[in-house]
């Protein structure tokens, strides 16, 4: 298996990129996530991962190692290829994928072209569970420690929001202004929702 390559830059492209590693080029595809992540440095270092079929080897490169680790997890999916695990990386961050599956969001995952509510659904249930384990739920849950995002929560649900929708509203306000008032998170929220 190739972990990673480090060499030089040759060229670059939204889906792939060529890196000369010792007088040997090797053509890379990346997520426009690693894409924006790369800048026109010549020297490269590239986490991979080696997908080996019948008919091909494909190698898939990453800056983040976080995004390699999600992209290994969305392949073992049933129904989900390279390709698609690309793709879905192409289209929303590492971060915030995580927090989709962690969350039980299915729209977000949804809104990924390619990605129907079969789909989606089947990748909330197979990684859920391990995307919590891995990575936390503390640090993706809306408001642990923040009493006055609860009650700005809770205020929004009975003014008639739906809770899920309302809590990625509430957790983007908080994170700007952990010292938000609830007067202050709801109007910043009613103003988003």
């Amino acid at each position: 298996m190739i972990a990673f390559l480090k060499g030089r830059l040759v060229e670059k492209t939204p889906t792939d990129i060529i890196i000369d590693c010792n007088g040997i080029g090797y053509q890379v595809h990346i997520s426009l996530h690693s894409y924006s992540l790369i800048k026109d440095q010549e020297a490269i270092q590239i986490y991979t991962y080696l997908q080996i079929k019948e008919d091909a080897h494909t190698l898939y490169g990453f800056i983040e190692k976080i995004e390699r680790e999600l992209f290994k997890l969305l392949i073992s999916v049933s129904g989900i290829g390279g390709n698609t695990a690309r793709n879905m990386l192409s289209y929303i961050t590492p971060k915030e994928l995580i927090q989709a599956i962690a969350a039980g969001d299915v729209k977000t995952i949804q809104a990924v072209k390619g990605i129907g509510l079969k789909t989606a659904q089947r990748v909330i249930i197979d990684l859920q569970e391990k995307v919590q384990k891995l990575y936390g739920v503390e640090e993706l849950s809306v408001a642990v420690n923040n009493t006055n995002a609860e009650e700005a929560l809770s205020a929004l649900e009975v003014l008639g929001f739906v809770r899920k929708a309302t809590e990625k509203v509430v957790k983007k306000i908080v994170a700007q202004d952990p010292q938000a008032t609830v007067e202050q998170i709801i109007k910043s929220a009613l103003k988003s929702l």
